[in-house]
């Protein structure tokens, strides 16, 4: 029989549904050039939300078709991209590591435009 106090804790899972809006031509990057979609974010943790640094590696890894080095580098989005939570600038928050929870919309908008 195993001691208790020898036992590791197991890191939960926590996962949240998040809508998530693309703008300013960051839906060129996306696979269909989708604007709007509902994101479930799943992250293990033993006791924090997920944050808008997990959706930005998740919307990475899985949502981003191409040049991804245009809207992420080192787990945050790149200059000249906007981020707004529940319309408000992250920037008021916590930046990156802003709490989301279910029901949480996040707007991504490129600032960059050729002329």
């Amino acid at each position: 029989m195993a001691d208790k106090s020898t036992q590791q804790q197991q890191p939960e899972t926590i996962k949240i549904t998040v809508s998530v809006e693309f703008s300013g031509g960051m839906e060129l990057l996306m696979k269909d050039k989708t604007q709007k979609l509902q994101i479930e974010l799943a992250v293990e943790s033993q006791k924090e939300q997920p944050t808008v640094r997990d959706l930005i590696r998740f919307i990475r890894d899985n949502v981003v078709a191409e040049k991804k080095e245009l809207f992420s580098k080192n787990d945050t989005v790149c200059p000249g991209i906007l981020v707004i939570v529940n319309e408000v600038d992250w920037e008021v928050e916590d930046g990156a590591d802003t709490r989301l929870e279910t029901g949480d919309s996040v707007l991504f908008i490129s600032t960059l435009h050729g002329g």
